[in-house]
C-alpha cells in the first residue's frame, strides 16, 4: 500500500548523505550495493526472459559497482553476460572495486560495444548524481544502442540524465525500465526524464526508514494522500452556500467561451453556486449558453466594489478570456482579501511590471493561486527561466516565494509550489490535456475548491490532480468543453 513517505522525492546530493548516514549507523555500504545489484539482476531476468545476452555497461563509481554485482548474479543464474567498462578498471576504488573483483568478469572497453540482435543492455555507467555532459565515447554507444533498438534497463537513472533536473546532459539513454533504490529522484518525474526512464521500480535495499525520514524534505509527487484531509467534506446538512460561491469573470460578448468552461468545471468540481460576472452587453450570450451557472452584469471596478459588499462572494477566478488588461489590474487590486485564481490574461496583465502583482498579492490577506504555463511564467519570472541550472521544481519554488502566491507551473510535469518551499510534481496528466482551453478548466476546478474553503496549496494540488483524472475520463480526442463536463469532485 502506498504511504505518504513513498511520495517524497530525494535530491541526488541528499541521497548521497542518506547513504553516508546508513554507513555511519553501522550498515556496511557494500551490503547495500550487493542488494542493489541483485535487484537489478532479478528485474532483468524477470522482464527479459527472451534475452540471448545481457550486456552490462559499467562506470567508475558506485553505479558501476551495482552493475558488477548484477553481472555476477546473472552469470550465476546461467545467463550469457558481457561487460563493458568506461575508463580504466584499475581506477576503481572502495566498494565498487570489491564488486568488480568478486564478479570474476573481464570487462572490455565501453567503446568496443557493438549491439547484437538478442542483446539486453543493463546501463550502470552513471547514476543520479551526474552533473556534467557525458563523454563522447558514451554518446556514441547511446547512438548505437538507440539505432539498433536494443532494450535497456538502467540502474538508478538512465546514464546521461540529470537526477535533479530531469534533462539530458548532452545525451541520455531512453530506456524501457529503470530500477532505483529507496526513493525516487526529481529527474524520475520531471520531463523529459519521466519518459526517458520508462517503467520505474523502486527497490528497498535496507536503509532504515528513520534515516530516510530525517532527509525527506519538502518535495513529493502530487497524490491524494498529500491533500485529501484538507478538502471540505460534504454532510447531510450541507447546502449551496456552505459549498461556496465562486465568481468567474468573463470577457466581452465574443469571448465568453473560456469563462463558461471555467464555470462549468467549477460547478462539476463541487462549488455550490457559480456566477459568471461579465460586461452587461455579454449577458444575452451567457443567458442562452448557461443553465445551472448564473450570470451577473459587472462592467468595471465600481461594479466589482458593490459585488464585494456581499460577503458570500469570497472566491474568484480572473483571467480566462478576460481580454481587458487594464481592468484586470484594477480588479486584482480590489481582491486582496479574497481567495483568487489568477490565470491567462490576469497574468499577462502584469508582464511589464510583475513586481506590482507581487506587491498586491503579499499586501493583502487573501489566498492567491497563480497558474502560468511556460510562456506566462517566462513573462513574470524571466531571470528564473534563463537560469539553466535550475530545475522546474526550483523555479516554481523561487517564483512562489517571490510572488507570495501558490504557484501552479503548468505542463506535462506540472509543479505546485508554496512560498514556504513545499512542492509537488504531478504525474497523472494524459497527453490529451494539451488542448486549447484545458487551462481554463483547471482554473475552474481550483476556484471551486477555494470557494469550498480548502487552503490554497491543497486546492491547487487537488485541482491539478482532478484535472488529470478528468482528462483520462474524457479520453483521446477530447476538447476542453468535453473536459469541463468530465470533471468530478474528489471522493
Amino acid at each position: 500500500m502506498k504511504s505518504l513517505s513513498h511520495l517524497f522525492l530525494i535530491d541526488p546530493v541528499v541521497m548521497a548523505r542518506i547513504d553516508a548516514a546508513a554507513g555511519q549507523s553501522g550498515i556496511p555500504l557494500y551490503d547495500l550495493m550487493e542488494r542493489a545489484g541483485q535487484a537489478v539482476a532479478a528485474s532483468a531476468l524477470r522482464h527479459y526472459p527472451q534475452a540471448l545476452r545481457f550486456v552490462v555497461l559499467c562506470g567508475g563509481g558506485n553505479n558501476g559497482g551495482d552493475g558488477y554485482v548484477a553481472a555476477r548474479v546473472l552469470l550465476q543464474s546461467g545467463a550469457a553476460v558481457a561487460v563493458h567498462h568506461l575508463g580504466d578498471v584499475a581506477a576503481l576504488k572502495g566498494d565498487a572495486r570489491k564488486a568488480f573483483e568478486q564478479s570474476g568478469v573481464r570487462p572490455l572497453p565501453l567503446g568496443d560495444y557493438a549491439p547484437l540482435s538478442g542483446d539486453v543492455v543493463i546501463d550502470a555507467v552513471f547514476g543520479a548524481g551526474l552533473s556534467r555532459d557525458i563523454p563522447p565515447e558514451l554518446n556514441r554507444v547511446i547512438d548505437a544502442v538507440t539505432e539498433a533498438a536494443v532494450p535497456v534497463l538502467s540502474v538508478d537513472l538512465p546514464s546521461g540524465l540529470c537526477g535533479r533536473r530531469g534533462v539530458p546532459l548532452g545525451a541520455s539513454f531512453r530506456v524501457q525500465r529503470t530500477v532505483t533504490f529507496m526513493a525516487r529522484k526529481p529527474g524520475h518525474l520531471l520531463m523529459p526524464g519521466r519518459e526517458l526512464c520508462g517503467a520505474l521500480e523502486v527497490f528497498d535495499i535496507g536503509i532504515p526508514s528513520r534515516i530516510l525520514a530525517v532527509y525527506e524534505g519538502s518535495v513529493a509527487e502530487n497524490d491524494p494522500l498529500v491533500w485529501r484531509g484538507a478538502l471540505p467534506r460534504s454532510d447531510m446538512e450541507t447546502h449551496k452556500f456552505r459549498r461556496g460561491h465562486l465568481t468567474v469573470f468573463s470577457g466581452p460578448p465574443h469571448a465568453t467561451g473560456a469563462s463558461r468552461m471555467t464555470a462549468i468545471a467549477a460547478l462539476k468540481a463541487g462549488a455550490g453556486i457559480v456566477t459568471v460576472a461579465a460586461p452587461k452587453q455579454a449577458l444575452d450570450v451567457l443567458a442562452v449558453t448557461l443553465t445551472a451557472v448564473m450570470s451577473a452584469g459587472l462592467n468595471d471596478a465600481e461594479d466589482l466594489g458593490r459585488w464585494l459588499e456581499d460577503k458570500r462572494h469570497g472566491a474568484f477566478v480572473l483571467g480566462p478570456g478576460f481580454g481587458d488588461l487594464e481592468k484586470a489590474r484594477q480588479f486584482v487590486s480590489l481582491l486582496g482579501d479574497k481567495a483568487v485564481v489568477l490565470d491567462a490574461d490576469a497574468i499577462t496583465a502584469f508582464r511589464d511590471r510583475p513586481e506590482t502583482l507581487f506587491e498586491r498579492v503579499t499586501s493583502g490577506t487573501g489566498k492567491f493561486v497563480l497558474t502560468p504555463h511556460e510562456g506566462e511564467f517566462a513573462r513574470l519570472f524571466p531571470d528564473l527561466v534563463e537560469d539553466a541550472g535550475l530545475s522546474k521544481i526550483e523555479r516554481a519554488q523561487a517564483a512562489s516565494a517571490r510572488s507570495g502566491a501558490v504557484l501552479v507551473y503548468k505542463g506535462a510535469d506540472t509543479v505546485i509550489a508554496t512560498p514556504d518551499g513545499r512542492a509537488l510534481v504531478n504525474t497523472n496528466a494524459p497527453a490529451s490535456l494539451a488542448t486549447a482551453g484545458s487551462g481554463d478548466v483547471l482554473a475552474g476546478i481550483i476556484g471551486a475548491l477555494l470557494a469550498q474553503g480548502a487552503p490554497a496549496f491543497e486546492a491547487a494540488a487537488a485541482g491539478v490532480w482532478l484535472h488529470g483524472e478528468a482528462g483520462k475520463r474524457a479520453g483521446a480526442g477530447m476538447t476542453a468543453e468535453d473536459l469541463s463536463h468530465a470533471v468530478r469532485p474528489f471522493g
